[in-house]
């Protein structure tokens, strides 16, 4: 027999909405901010972000924050349940605001500064991961079930607009001062710690302390050195484009299987397990994250490509420079960001009434059908349909991610749900970092299938010495890639100073301008694109199927007359 939660207040609930949307927001802009702001940042601390010794600073930068926030919303949910979420909430909003601080002082020291950025950015990752663990669940605590699909579509609107906010954001503060980049922060930052600190208050009933050690220094492992592995997969290994089948690669893959496999067992056999692993025998928690981890990987490679597509090849064919285009790009995607904000809470609200599944897995069909749209554009499109397409997406997605969120909270009982936040925080995290990992490889195929060649007979044409050109067209994929992704002028990065500076003016005037490596970068492109949204379509597909099956299972009522299916954490 479960004891009946306290009941609500309604001024407490919409103040837990506030704080808690504050904080994944916070969260989620951290998240992305340094995309488009990097260079900025790296020219600030003088390295230059292209340099081949530079490429391990420049991939832990952006993925650093990412790796700690899913490799640790699990654990932290956990220990929302045991030792109280506010409490839990509160330390990962102090924690997020010390880094910040930090970061908005990082010294100008060439590779010491660099070090100091990814180990700041991890600490803040672990508030982050506080933050992003438990707000949920502080959600579902203060809200009734029939109002919960509105305050979630809040929060998780929240959360994942603000990946699209932190471009936008990253973008503008950076063409000012690129500290500004860290400095926008601290006063939300610290706003909203003294706000939880002083107002959030835990529920009476949690589970027993006892920490699993076992089981999170095994899924930690597992988990770090699997996404590990996808970053240093994507630098080149010897004459082959990617790096997978080395060694280092084929042993982190290796030991974070192991780690996980082994987790499993110890998550079995624990008497107060980290994660416990019978919630998976819930459908709607079980398939509700499993389509949260499909809908993540698509949602971040679409992020990805667009942002190539836009600074690599639309917006140099139409005036803008190669360094405008990293703000730019930011504001052409608008509409994916308008789209989704527009439908969240919408989607949260009529759920409320109506049913989530409905929803859901509507705005997965029509993501999909947004990604198969995408791809009969050419490289160089209409904006008109190029942005209804990304409304369409972003309408999508915004559909389905409050239903889900609903269906998975409402799935567990009262006193899991810590660990059921923090499991979805961590389907969500993964998903976009496994999602650079994939839609980096589709798109470094496809351009290693046909640029080089057509490199190196451009260069040719404009009088670069044969032995440049063919070292410059047979540099690694990632190259041109990252020059793209960073908003450099490509060709003024990849080719020697003292060789384009001997050439006639009218061939630099070519290389250097905005249509040559547009021109050489838009067929290779758009086959990678091909591959790419075929594979987020389906994703979305698959997440579509899994909603509908998660919806067939136990309703909450259900669950909490059976609460015995899960007698070791009573």
């Amino acid at each position: 027999m479960t004891k009946p939660e306290p009941e609500r207040s309604a001024r407490y609930k919409w103040m837990v909405l506030s704080n808690t949307t504050l904080g994944m927001l916070a969260a989620a802009i951290n998240g992305s901010i340094l995309l488009i702001s990097l260079p900025a940042v790296f020219r600030g601390i003088g390295l230059k972000a292209l340099d081949p010794a530079n490429i391990n600073y420049l991939l832990w930068t952006i993925i650093g924050y990412m790796i700690a926030t899913a490799v640790l919303v699990v654990a932290f949910g956990r220990l929302g349940d045991q030792f109280g979420r506010a409490r839990m909430y509160n330390l990962g909003f102090a924690i997020f605001t010390a880094a910040s601080i930090a970061l908005s002082l990082l010294p100008e020291h060439g590779d010491f500064a660099a070090i100091y950025l990814i180990v700041v950015r991890i600490v803040q990752g672990v508030g982050g991961a506080l933050i992003m663990a438990n707000s949920t669940a502080l959600l579902t605590d203060a809200f009734p079930a029939h109002e919960r699909g509105f305050a979630l579509g809040i929060n998780v609107v929240a959360a994942i607009g603000g990946q699209f906010a932190g471009l936008l954001i990253g973008g503008l503060l950076a063409d000012k001062d690129w500290r500004l980049v860290f400095w926008i922060n601290v006063p939300f930052s610290l706003v909203g710690t003294i706000w939880a600190y002083w107002k959030l208050r835990d529920t009476p009933a949690r589970v027993s302390h006892k920490i699993d050690w076992g089981g999170n220094i095994s899924f930690g492992i597992g988990l770090v050195a699997i996404l590990a592995a996808v970053t240093y997969g994507l630098q080149p290994y010897g004459d082959q484009v990617m790096a997978w089948t080395s060694p280092k690669v084929l042993v982190l893959f290796a030991i974070g299987s192991l780690s996980l496999v082994a987790f499993v067992f110890i998550e079995r056999h624990a008497t107060k397990p980290m994660l416990d692993l019978r919630l998976f025998r819930i459908p709607g928690f079980a398939y509700g994250n499993l389509a949260n981890l499909a809908s993540g990987i698509a949602r971040g490679g679409l992020q990805f490509m667009l942002i190539v597509w836009l600074q690599g090849i639309w917006l140099p064919l139409h005036g803008y420079s190669f360094e405008e285009t990293p703000l730019w790009s930011a504001i052409f995607m608008l509409p994916l960001t308008i789209g989704f904000l527009l439908a969240g809470p919408a989607s949260g609200y009529l759920s409320d009434r109506l049913g989530g599944v409905p929803f859901a897995v509507g705005g997965m069909l029509i993501g999909s059908a947004s990604f198969i749209a995408l791809m009969t554009l050419p490289a160089d499109f209409s904006y008109t349909m190029f942005a209804a397409f990304l409304f369409l997406n972003g309408l999508g997605s915004g559909l389905f991610v409050a239903p889900n969120a609903t269906q998975i909270m409402n799935s567990v009982p009262a006193l899991e749900r810590g660990q059921a936040s923090g499991m979805r925080a961590t389907t969500t995290n993964v998903g976009q970092v496994l999602s650079i990992g994939v839609f980096f490889s589709l798109m470094l195929i496809g351009l290693a299938a046909t640029l080089p060649q057509s490199m190196e007979t451009g260069l040719l044409a404009q009088h670069v010495p044969y032995g440049v050109a063919h070292q410059v067209a047979n540099l690694p994929p990632v190259a041109s890639l990252f020059t793209a992704f960073l908003g450099y002028n490509p060709m003024g990065e990849l080719i020697p100073a003292d060789v384009l500076h001997a050439l006639p003016p009218a061939s630099v005037a070519t290389l250097t301008g905005n249509t040559f490596f547009p021109g050489l970068m838009s067929e290779p492109f758009k086959h990678g694109l091909i591959f790419a949204f075929s594979f987020s379509a389906i994703l979305y597909l698959i997440a579509a199927v899994a909603t509908w099956r998660g919806g067939a299972g136990l309703s909450e009522a259900t669950l909490t007359e059976r609460r015995p299916i899960l007698p070791a954490n009573e």
